[in-house]
């Protein structure tokens, strides 16, 4: 199983917003990530910048299901406001961090 890291920004002023929205997470939302073969899912927060990790068997599967599934674009409206969110144009997916070094 293959990890995955990203870093997104919240607006400034929104950071309550932010973990009042996740906090709230829609059930069909998180089924959304799981069939979509997300494991481990986790986002920390340091000021205004969020960073995500997850696991994942096929990132490319992944990727392509997130991006047809009308739960997960609903959720991405709805999150539009609040967010900064740097879109690579290969992929239509945030920007995934290259790993620089592991501890097993």
């Amino acid at each position: 199983m293959a990890s995955y890291a990203w870093v997104l920004g919240v607006r400034p002023g929104y950071e309550d917003e932010y973990r009042r929205r996740h906090d709230a997470l829609w059930p069909e939302m998180a089924e959304c990530l799981r069939k979509a073969g997300i494991r481990n899912y986790h986002i920390f927060r340091h000021g205004l910048t969020l960073f995500g990790y997850f696991e994942t068997d096929d990132l490319e599967a992944t990727i392509a299901a997130l991006r047809e599934d009308p739960v997960n674009r609903r959720w991405s409206e709805h999150m539009a406001d609040i967010m900064v969110i740097d879109i690579d144009p290969r992929t239509g997916f945030p920007f995934l961090l290259p790993r620089q070094w592991s501890l097993s």
